[in-house]
């Protein structure tokens, strides 16, 4: 029998791992510039994504695609008072902001993510989406928060908006792209609430 592939989509719509050609070619279809590889093992695609996917992704231009949106998340405590916005990367202007008594950061950041996917194509956008949290996408990657915040009586809100994230992602295909936003090259991300 022959053994199954493991693609490691480095650039596409969601990059990561796929154990189907169907679920991979849904990341790359259509995508400018996209790569991927395929492997035979579990171990060898995690390790060449680990090591691959910053490179792939490093832009050969000075700036950002402005025409996008950007969005990030902050905590007051980790966890404490958590929010979450989007703003158009270009000006500023602030699409959406959500608020919750509770939460962390990277619950925060995914949800930003899940948020301005749902907006874009509520909008029938297909513009780029940026956030500088390498946690949210890899969670994006998984369509699953794998937060080790707990679920109780106090955050029974927040972790209702959380399954419902993971359901979206889950039964959605979204025109927009995810991309990571370089800090180091262009600055804190246009939505950044300027905390630190």
């Amino acid at each position: 029998m022959k053994p199954k592939k493991i693609y490691v989509v480095l650039k596409g719509r969601v990059p990561g791992l796929y154990y189907s050609w169907t679920e991979c070619k849904k990341q790359i279809d259509g995508f400018s510039g996209a790569m991927f590889k395929a492997y035979s093992s579990y171990g060898e695609a995690d390790i060449a994504f680990k090591t691959e996917f910053s490179k792939a992704n490093q832009t050969s231009t000075v700036e950002p695609i402005w025409d996008s949106v950007s969005v990030d998340a902050s905590c007051i405590g980790n966890p404490g008072k958590m929010e979450f916005r989007a703003v158009k990367t270009a000006t500023g202007e602030e699409l959406f902001r959500k608020e919750f008594s509770t939460g962390t950061n990277n619950i925060g950041e995914f949800l930003a993510v899940v948020s301005a996917l749902a907006y874009t194509e509520s909008k029938g956008l297909s513009i780029p989406i940026y956030t500088d949290s390498m946690t949210a996408l890899s969670w994006l990657r998984t369509r699953t928060c794998k937060t080790s915040f707990a679920e109780d009586d106090s955050s029974r809100e927040l972790f209702t908006v959380i399954h419902k994230a993971e359901e979206i992602l889950r039964k959605h295909e979204f025109k927009s792209n995810v991309l990571k936003w370089e800090t180091h090259k262009w600055g804190e991300i246009p939505a950044d609430f300027g905390r630190k």
